[in-house]
């Protein structure tokens, strides 16, 4: 009962920090950035767009700038005060039962703060990158992120078109990585978020963004495209998994760019009778399917 009221005073507090993001700009206002980053992209597909034939006020806009603020705000920050703090409170539950004390097996202190940072922004990453295959994988989890695949024309806002319950998810496992790193500064948090929203966004955006040798390193456009293409390899559940870094694809051989991906068709099968409106799409991985 205790982790109950506990965890409902840290989603109430987090509410009241959402009413001030809005109401107080500052360096550390998530509200903003996100507004920021997303005007800038934006900007970006105004002046080098890939799909020259595609409309600036693209198909499904409004409702991925919908999701976009849904998700990044009440199920992102908010929702993962209460799933942070379960976390917590359930692996040192299972520490001190099996009497393993300090769970951290990383510790940063001694380090400098840029390592620190690029060390955090990495193990993060490779989470990240693991539940995200298991996403496509996994037959009820992949329920759940055909919502983000529904996308049919990309643009910054599809970046965060996902299922509420892909939040869950990710947070959950994500909150590990924090519980085994020791001694690093709270504000990684903050700034690697900043910097997975940016690349997410150009990831998705309809730009014709060239990184060179970068390809290798950083997720891109023109890589991330095939992630979201409605034909995949045979065999295959998924290609380019990587969120921010597509070196794990390199890595683990799940990289795939056959050629310029520019005007490929985007989605899954029998995408085009999978619900449009953002209530469809949320109901939709719950629903009873009838048996063929």
């Amino acid at each position: 009962m205790e982790i109950i009221i506990n965890a409902w005073h840290s989603l109430t507090g987090f509410w009241n920090w959402f009413l001030s993001q809005i109401s107080t700009p500052a360096w550390d206002n998530y509200f903003y950035w996100l507004v920021s980053i997303s005007l800038f992209v934006y900007a970006l597909e105004i002046i080098i767009p890939w799909r020259k034939e595609q409309k600036l006020i693209r198909k499904d806009f409004f409702l991925d700038a919908f999701y976009m603020f849904f998700n990044y705000f009440f199920f992102y920050m908010i929702g993962f005060a209460a799933i942070a703090f379960l976390g917590e409170q359930f692996t040192l539950e299972i520490s001190r039962n099996l009497g393993l004390g300090d769970l951290w097996f990383i510790k940063l202190n001694n380090l400098p703060t840029w390592l620190q940072l690029l060390i955090y922004f990495i193990i993060v990453d490779f989470t990240h990158f693991c539940v995200h295959v298991m996403l496509h994988k996994v037959p009820w989890l992949w329920s759940f992120h055909k919502v983000h695949h529904s996308v049919k024309e990309m643009g910054f806002a599809a970046h965060l078109r996902y299922h509420w319950m892909e939040n869950v998810v990710y947070k959950s496992i994500s909150y590990f990585p924090i519980a085994i790193i020791g001694g690093f500064n709270l504000e990684f948090v903050f700034i690697v978020h900043i910097i997975q929203t940016t690349i997410g966004h150009l990831n998705h955006a309809n730009i014709n963004l060239n990184y060179g040798p970068l390809k290798y390193l950083l997720n891109n456009p023109a890589m991330h495209i095939w992630h979201h293409s409605k034909e995949l390899p045979e065999g295959k559940s998924g290609v380019n998994f990587g969120i921010s870094l597509s070196v794990w694809d390199y890595l683990f051989k799940t990289n795939h760019i056959p050629h310029n991906g520019r005007d490929i068709d985007l989605g899954f099968e029998k995408v085009d009778t999978y619900p449009e409106s953002f209530m469809g799409q949320l109901t939709e991985p719950f629903r009873k399917k009838k048996k063929s």
